[in-house]
Parts: structure tokens; C-alpha cells; sequence
């Protein structure tokens, strides 16, 4: 596998022979999007004491501008605002001016996010914030223009009047802070009452599927009309939600929703059809115009959705977009040391020239291009049709380019197509009169030529940190599709990627994890100092991580490491009042709010994943206390789970776990023997979301059969690998048949025995 190399940051941070004017401290940095902002002609320091010291010693307000370096507004606001010589002084006299990397730390980022959604109504990236010298907020907002327009004030004016408000009326700036600052206290706390039990699980998961199906649009499938953004934890929730309903209308209706969505968006413009991957959300509701960027999170958990649908309907479409998915992130988000970069960006300098970058520029095409590089008849098809006529067909490629204004109100992708498929493999060979066979190899050999096309291209920017918790997502994805396909050099990758956890991203003195580390300017691995601490995410998709590359790879060391990484994130960042996980750690006096994720989002809430995780665990260790830790969690949380379960679908699903109580799938053999791998197929082959995996070689000193005495009874028959099912244990009679296990997995026993 090929190793990514992508250009470095967009406007002021790209490398060029000329001297910068002007450095500031951001430049010390190794974050992509605060080294951005290195040469802006703004005083900027990172978050840290030294700007709070600094703040205090001058009694100046602060203010903190967050982004990310793939963000698009977050550009636009730095070229018009951040660039500006006048604005840069007003900024650097007046206030102490820190910029943040909101996927270094999403902890601040969550506690203004929170203050500015509260005060403005909405929110988003860039975030600006003013805050008084102790971090307590008073103002905030997101993007501003530079200047006036219309009835909008511009950055300019907004400072002008801020810094009159600080000199002239600087009590009712903060008493009004404070006091929004108090009741967002009260307003985001996620409590139970001692005692409280988890709601029932069955009536929150209809409510949760009467929800998903009220929002669904039914011709492309997705959620909503427009953005539509991939939502992989709702489909996991439909998909889990049918394997428990599958004789219901409601459970049908689930799956059909599910597996139409996938496939609808495969067939999309958001999917990269020439070098794979997701991109970030279509802007209209049939999937067609992308945000180009992509991000490492929507690649791991759309990559476990895909395969998931693959094992639940068998059809090849939803296993090859799991690969497919997989081999651009191999290809083109992969360190050498194992680590996985965080993502890439939308925009990009055009091929055909000029300075300027535009969204979408990497990954689109001109119908005279793909004329000019398919110019081959195709032998036998109708008309005498080229290659191109074939793939413009097949792909909806128009002379006029293919985007709709409306789609592009920057006019940047005119005259441009954004490839979708707009008809099936079948009806394009009968238009052509050609073989189904004739068709995918045109298709195939013209998309490789355009991916070959592209590699010469100028690439969008690459932000190459790697984060713990995105590589714990992507930990999941490369075991889980690597297991169900069995494929050895997925799985050998899913190994890479949990050593290059423990490597760089685990500190074994502080037994930590720690949240990120950086691609040096010569491909080494680099940490800051002092390093930033992993946050709850950090930990919880890790350990998810571990315990689906456990069952794919049968390793009991990775058990191990997940069952030593939940002890240290419950001494962190357990509520020990009202149940549940803080995302961040408590002790830490300059993040102001102690919130709890609410919301499974584009990525899942790591108190969601958490409450799994402990249910899982319980089941390795037989430790009953990481039982009642995830039925507390889940108590924490029942008000929103009652009410709204729409916005925490994968919490749904721990809830589902725990009320179906997991099955125990025992196999006891030799780790690598074909008997073994045979019944390790079957069980990977099926989707059984509530159940867990676990191998035993007989040995009563491994890690499993020392936390489960009752694994030792459990002998292979025959000396062949044998399997048990167990639940509440109760366990089936043994079986060493593939098939007969399908059966038992799928159908439940016909006799069992109790343990």
C-alpha cells in the first residue's frame, strides 16, 4: 500500500521561496490549521497560560477564534479578516488573541460552541468568542465579513464596538455572561436520580424508528431534504433495529430504509466514483453535489455500515463500497508509522491554472476532458460509441456540465460534472448493445485512466494530525470489514493501526492516552510538549476499537489493553454524582462547563459508545460492575432517550443490547487451524449486533479463562473446534459444524443445557 502525501495548508501557509512579512507563535505549532495561520499579521497564541497570563497581566478581553483546517468559511474569514493589515492591528492592540484547533480541543470547543448556540441561535465553524480574562464568555458568533453590508456589520465594526462595550460598559458584559454561563450549568446537566433503571428499551426503540421514518425521504433515501449528511449511526440503529423486528412491517420498513439510503448514496455524487471515499454531505437530496472534503470519521463508520448491509442483504454492491472505502483511506489518509490522517479538503487549485482554489476542483471533469481521454470505440456497441459516450451515459456527464446554479451559488463549478451513476449496469449495456460484462470493463478501465488523470492534478490540502479517537473509529472499520471479508491484509492493517495506538498515542508512564500527534516535515512522527490529554472520546473509541479487533483477530492482548483503557477512563472522567461520563476531565479549571455529549452526530457520543463498551466488557471480564456502570450511564440519560431518541440512535442500540442480553459465542480450538477459522467465518459472516465473540485454546492461564473460570469446562469435541452459544448462562450443546452453528446463531437453539 502506497502512503498519502498531500499539499499543505490553503492561502497564507502554503510553502513558498518568497519571506513571510509576517510569524507569529503559531508557527511553533504543528497543528495544519494553526500553522495556517502563522503568517497572518495577528498576534496569535495557541490556548494555554501564556495568553491567559497575558490577559490578565493587561486586563484585556479575549478573543478566540476556532476552526479546523478543512473548514471552508474558516478560509474565506482568514483570507478577508485574518490577512487584513488594519484588522490585524485593531485585533493585536486591543485583545489577546488565541486560535484554536477544534479537533485538537473539542472540550473548549464543545463549552463556547454551547454559549454561542445558546446566545445566537446557531452555530458553526468558524467560531468566534470574546471572552474575559478568566475564559468567561460574553460575545460570540461565527463567520463575520470584513466589513459592513447592508444592515450586517462587518469583523471591523463588531471590534470597534465590542472594545467600546469593555471600556464603557464592562459590568453588564460580564453579569450578562455569567449569567448565561450559570444557566447553561443547570441547562446541560445529564443526571440520574439515585437508584434511577434505564427507560424500557423496546418502546424507545419505536419511538426512535417512528422518528427516523418521519424524517426519511423516500425517493434517494437519507434524512431530511437538503444538506443531506450520511448519518451512519442511524443506520446502524434501523439495521440493529430489524434484526429484533424482522417479522414486522416496522422492522421490514427499517432494513428497506437502511439498505436504500446506502445504496442510493453509492450511486451518488458523494461518493468519489474515480478515487473512492466519501465526501462530507450532498447539498440537495439526491446525493448528487457534494461538500467536497472528506473526513477520516465519515470513511470509518460509513465503511462498517456498508459491510454491515453486505452481511444483512448478501448483496456484492454494499461489500465492494466497504472496500472501496478502505482503499482510498489505505491510499491516500495513511501514515507509514500505522496512524491515519484526519482528513482532506474541499478546495484546490484548478488544473487548468490561476492561483485562486475552488471547491470541488481535484474531483471534477469538463465533458471535453473525458472525451479527450476516452476517445476509443468500443467494439460491438450501437452507433459506433467511444469509451466516453459509454461513461457520459452511464454517468451523467452533460456537455453543459451536469451541476444545476442553484447547486454552486459561487459559480465554481460551472461547466463542470460531478460524476453519479444515473442508470444501472443493465440498461446501459442494452443502450449500447453491448454485455453486461463489455460494460463494467469500459466503466472500469475509463475510471482508472481519470483516477491516473487526477494523481497529476494540484492535490486539495491534507491535515495530516492523527487523532486518537478517529483512529479508534478506523481501528473498527478495518477489523470489522477485514473480519467479515476475510481478508488478511485488512486485518494485518487493523494491527498496524492499534499498535500505532500504543506507540505514539498512549502514555504508559501517566498511563494516558494522549489526544493527537503530527506528520514531521520529514515523514517522523511528532508529539507537542507538553502533549495534549486523550478527552472521553479518545478513550471509548479506542477501546470499541479493541474489542472488534479482538473478535476478528482472536488476540487476547488487545482485550487486555481495552480492559486496562476503560479502568483509567472511568478514574477520569466518571460522574460519580449523576451517572454517566464528562467529556473531558473535571479537574481541568480553564474548560468552564463540564458537559456530556448528547448527541450522536457525524460521529457517535462517546458516552453512546461507552454504554456498549462497558456491556461488552462485562461480558469478558465478568466484572458485574461494568454492568451497572452502563445501566446508570443509560439512566443518566433517559429523559432525552424518552423523549428525543432521534438524536442518540447508537445510545438506542446499547439500550437494545441490554435488554436482549448479549449471547455468548464460545469457540474453543487452536488459534490458526482451518476447524478454527471455519466456525470464526460463519459467526463473522452474520449480523449479530448483540452478541460477543471469544476464543478459548484450553489454557487455563490465558486472560478470558483467568476472568472466567466457567471457560474451562468448555473442551473441543473430538479434538476439532467446537463451538457454544450461551445466553444468561445457559449454553447449547456443542457443535463443530459451520452450518449447523449458522442455524443456531440465526435461530436459536433447539435444546440447550445450563451451565
Amino acid at each position: 500500500m502506497s502512503m498519502a502525501s498531500g499539499g499543505e495548508g490553503p492561502s497564507s501557509s502554503s510553502s513558498s521561496s518568497t519571506p513571510h512579512k509576517h510569524t507569529n507563535r503559531l508557527a511553533n505549532e504543528r497543528s495544519p490549521y494553526l500553522l495556517q495561520h502563522a503568517h497572518n499579521p495577528v498576534d496569535w497564541f495557541p490556548w494555554g497560560q501564556e495568553a491567559f497570563d497575558k490577559a490578565k497581566k493587561e486586563d484585556k478581553p479575549i478573543f478566540l477564534s476556532v476552526g479546523y483546517s478543512t473548514c471552508h468559511w474558516c478560509h474565506v474569514m482568514e483570507r478577508e479578516s485574518f490577512e487584513d493589515e488594519e484588522i490585524g492591528k485593531i485585533l493585536s492592540d486591543n485583545f489577546v488573541c488565541i486560535k484554536l484547533d477544534r479537533e485538537e480541543r473539542p472540550d473548549v470547543d464543545k463549552v463556547y460552541m454551547t454559549f454561542v448556540q445558546a446566545t445566537s441561535g446557531s452555530g458553526g465553524w468558524p467560531m468566534s468568542v470574546w471572552l474575559t480574562p478568566d475564559l468567561r464568555p460574553f460575545i460570540g458568533g461565527t463567520y463575520f465579513p470584513p466589513r459592513d453590508h447592508g444592515r450586517r456589520p462587518g469583523f471591523k465594526t463588531v471590534l470597534t464596538r465590542i472594545m467600546e462595550q469593555w471600556q464603557n460598559n464592562r459590568s453588564t458584559l460580564e453579569s450578562s455572561g455569567d449569567r448565561i454561563l450559570e444557566a447553561l450549568k443547570k441547562g446541560t446537566a445529564i443526571t440520574a436520580n439515585p437508584g434511577e433503571s434505564p427507560p424500557l428499551a423496546p418502546d424507545v426503540a419505536n419511538r426512535c424508528f417512528q422518528q427516523l421514518a418521519h424524517s426519511y425521504e423516500e425517493e434517494y433515501g437519507g434524512f431530511r431534504e437538503a444538506p443531506k449528511f450520511p448519518s451512519p449511526v442511524n443506520l446502524m440503529f434501523l439495521m440493529s433495529y430489524w434484526s429484533v423486528n424482522r417479522s414486522t412491517t416496522e422492522g421490514v420498513e427499517a432494513l428497506q430504509m437502511a439498505l436504500h439510503t446506502l445504496r442510493m448514496m453509492a450511486l451518488g455524487g458523494i461518493h468519489d466514483h474515480v478515487a473512492q471515499g466519501f465526501h462530507r454531505y450532498s447539498t440537495d437530496s439526491s446525493w448528487h453535489v457534494p461538500h467536497f472534503e472528506k473526513m477520516l470519521y465519515d470513511q470509518a463508520q460509513l465503511a462498517v455500515a456498508y459491510i454491515t448491509a453486505s452481511q444483512v442483504s448478501g448483496e456484492p454492491l454494499f461489500a465492494d463500497v466497504a472496500k472501496d472505502i478502505l482503499l482510498y483511506v489505505s491510499r491516500d489518509l495513511s501514515d507509514k508509522s500505522g496512524g491515519f490522517y484526519s482528513a482532506e479538503d474541499a478546495d484546490s487549485v484548478p488544473a487548468s491554472g490561476g492561483a485562486e482554489k475552488r471547491e470541488g476542483a481535484f474531483c471534477v471533469w469538463t465533458a471535453s476532458e473525458v472525451r479527450e481521454l476516452l476517445p476509443d470505440v468500443v467494439e460491438g456497441a450501437t452507433g459506433a460509441a467511444t469509451q466516453a459516450d459509454i461513461f457520459m451515459h452511464h454517468y451523467g456527464v452533460k456537455e453543459q456540465g451536469n451541476v444545476a446554479p442553484e447547486q454552486d451559488p459561487h459559480g465554481e463549478l460551472q461547466g463542470q460534472n460531478v460524476l453519479i451513476v444515473r442508470y444501472s449496469a443493465e440498461l446501459t449495456a442494452a443502450r449500447f448493445g453491448i454485455s453486461l460484462e463489455k460494460v463494467d470493463e469500459v466503466l472500469a478501465s475509463a475510471r482508472a485512466r481519470m483516477a491516473d488523470v487526477r494523481t497529476r492534478r494540484p492535490r486539495p490540502h491534507l491535515d495530516s494530525k492523527m487523532l486518537a479517537s478517529w483512529n479508534g473509529l478506523m481501528l473498527s472499520a478495518y477489523a470489522r470489514v477485514g473480519a467479515v471479508l476475510e481478508d488478511k491484509t485488512l486485518l494485518e492493517r487493523a494491527l498496524q493501526a492499534a499498535r500505532f495506538l500504543k506507540e505514539h498515542l498512549w502514555d504508559a508512564d501517566r498511563q494516558i492516552v494522549l489526544r493527537s500527534c503530527y506528520r514531521g516535515d520529514h515523514m517522523e512522527v511528532q508529539q507537542i510538549y507538553p502533549p495534549i490529554s486523550g478527552f472521553l472520546d479518545d478513550y471509548a473509541f479506542i477501546v470499541c476499537g479493541l474489542l472488534d479487533l479482538y473478535e476478528a483477530t482472536l488476540r487476547p492482548e488487545w482485550l487486555q489493553w481495552a480492559e486496562e483503557l476503560q479502568l483509567r477512563q472511568d478514574a477520569l472522567f466518571w460522574d460519580h454524582q449523576g451517572g454517566g461520563y464528562f467529556c473531558s476531565d473535571p479537574s481541568d479549571g480553564t474548560v468552564l462547563l463540564q458537559l456530556k455529549e448528547d448527541q450522536d452526530g457525524a460521529e457517535p457520543s462517546a458516552n453512546s459508545v461507552s454504554a456498549t463498551n462497558l456491556l461488552r466488557l462485562s461480558h469478558y471480564t465478568g466484572r458485574r460492575d461494568w454492568l451497572d456502570k452502563s445501566q446508570q450511564l443509560l439512566a443518566a440519560f433517559s429523559d432525552r432517550l424518552t423523549r428525543v431518541p432521534i438524536a442518540l440512535p447508537e445510545m438506542v442500540r446499547a439500550l437494545m443490547a441490554q435488554h436482549y442480553t448479549l449471547k455468548q459465542v464460545v469457540i474453543c480450538g487452536q488459534r490458526d487451524a482451518p476447524d478454527t477459522a471455519g466456525l470464526l467465518a460463519t459467526v463473522n459472516s452474520l449480523f449479530l449486533p448483540y452478541k460477543v465473540l471469544m476464543f478459548t485454546d484450553g489454557n487455563p492461564e490465558s486472560f478470558l479463562c483467568q476472568r472466567l473460570p466457567a471457560l474451562s469446562s468448555m473442551t473441543q469435541q473430538g479434538g476439532v473446534a467446537t463451538a457454544y452459544v450461551c445466553q444468561d448462562f445457559t449454553c447449547t450443546l456443542p457443535v463443530t459444524d459451520p452450518q449447523e452453528l449458522r442455524r443456531l446463531l440465526l435461530d436459536g437453539p433447539a435444546d440447550a443445557q445450563t451451565d
